[in-house]
């Protein structure tokens, strides 16, 4: 008889044992979850640092883009400038030797229609 019972109370232990280990592992899968999730959001966290400082580079560069071409437009407005104000120049010069061409033909059809008629 105390065999007997002493087999039943094993059996009862291995059945509490199945239980608790039945128990355990449900357990265990929702740890080894949390700890999955734990490190996928702490991958997530760290994308989005570095997403964070990629974007304020490339904001960093746009800056520098910007004031560049600002400075390339400012220069390139004053070397207009200076293009017309040549241009006008030119324009005033060619102008003037014109005239004075214009002047000198004519002193040289007046000077030869003089030649031509004291001959």
């Amino acid at each position: 008889m105390a065999l007997m019972t002493a087999v039943i109370g094993m059996m009862g232990n291995n059945k509490n044992t199945k239980i608790t280990e039945a128990q355990e592992t449900p357990a265990l899968e929702l740890k080894k979850k949390n700890e999955e999730l734990e490190k996928a959001l702490s991958q997530s966290k760290e994308r989005e640092e570095q997403m964070k400082r990629e974007l304020q580079s490339a904001c960093e560069r746009l800056r520098v883009a910007e004031e560049g071409e600002e400075r390339l437009c400012s220069q390139l407005g004053e070397l207009e400038a200076e293009a017309v104000l040549l241009a006008r120049d030119y324009h005033a010069r060619i102008v003037s030797l014109m005239k004075q061409l214009a002047q000198a033909q004519n002193l040289l059809k007046a000077s030869s229609i003089s030649i031509s008629s004291t001959s």
